[in-house]
């Protein structure tokens, strides 16, 4: 899969099948998106996910604002999903202001030779939101495309949405979010080298730096599953800044289970499923080390009960 990013400077080589969207999360209501994209391509067209580096949002209100997916986390998903291309658009002061007419001509026409266009029913784009589905039609007749607009997916009679899943991360409800998500939610990154105690007290770690801008849930320990080199290891994952041995920079210490390898520079791929306690700072050293091996069993326990039904892939 071609992707395009950090340049307004591209040009598509053939007709395009696309979908449209922020796909944060990219989560079951925009795979239905993509299938549908999926299902439209021919031969000779190329099937495109089009969407901005950073949310709207971060460039307009919200300065602090979090993403459930990082660039480069959500390139990882969309190659998974079978689409020719990932367009990851630099949302710059030229596209913010840019005429919905425009865009559409310029963009979608001009430098991507839309063919097809499928979008959900919120959609907008343009200058202060002023493009609709309903101008994308409109504007189709002229420039000899067609538009599917689909209705949301729901779950438990609410539309699945990077907005409900968000709330669901933010409160720690990983196995909802996950089940919302359609993948585990997960952390990917380089391992980089932290205080180096955990092979000090005999329990070994690996520590990844996430992203400012990714979205975490709250401070604790996590059940996770852990791919590294395309190897699935098990093992538990504190989310935060370490109290007890001190840190300022949160950050993602996953402990292994039966995993004591030299992993610094790898990526890692770090998937949680279950809150098992909240983060807090222990009195020694010593009382951590037992409270860890409490950690483990009921992580353990915890993949033991659930089996097959544990999201093992994205």
């Amino acid at each position: 899969m071609r992707y395009i990013k950090n340049t307004l400077d591209f040009m598509l080589p053939k007709r395009s099948i696309i979908t449209l969207g922020k796909f944060d999360g990219l989560h079951r209501g925009h795979k239905k998106l993509v299938n549908r994209v999926k299902e439209l391509k021919k031969p000779g067209f190329e099937t495109v996910i089009f969407t901005f580096d950073v949310s709207p949002v971060m460039r307009l209100s919200d300065p602090s604002f979090k993403m459930i997916l990082t660039g480069e986390e959500r390139f990882h998903l969309a190659k998974g999903m079978d689409v020719d291309c990932l367009v990851e658009c630099p949302f710059v002061p030229e596209i913010m202001h840019m005429d919905a007419k425009d865009f559409v001509r310029e963009i979608l026409v001009r430098q991507m030779k839309a063919a097809h266009l499928v979008v959900g029913p919120d959609f907008h784009f343009g200058h202060k939101r002023g493009g609709t589905t309903a101008l994308l039609k409109e504007m189709g007749k002229q420039y000899g495309y067609q538009v599917d607009v689909l209705e949301k997916v729901t779950d438990g009679g609410a539309a699945v949405s990077s907005t409900r899943i968000r709330r669901e991360i933010i409160e720690g409800n990983l196995e909802k979010a996950n089940d919302l998500l359609g993948y585990p939610f997960f952390v990917e990154g380089e391992i980089v080298h932290g205080k180096h105690l955990g092979h000090t007290i005999g329990i070994p770690t690996i520590n990844q730096r996430p992203s400012v801008h990714k979205l975490l849930p709250p401070f604790g320990v996590y059940a996770s599953i852990t791919q590294i080199d395309g190897e699935p290891y098990f093992g538990i994952s504190n989310i935060g800044v370490k109290p007890t041995v001190g840190d300022s920079r949160p950050g993602v210490e996953t402990y292994l289970f039966d995993v004591d390898k030299e992993l610094y520079g790898k990526q890692a791929h770090v998937r949680l499923y279950e809150f098992i306690r909240p983060e807090y700072k222990f009195p020694s050293i010593v009382q951590l080390q037992h409270q860890i091996k409490k950690d483990e069993a009921a992580c353990r326990n915890y993949f033991r009960d659930r089996g097959k039904k544990v999201f093992t892939s994205v």
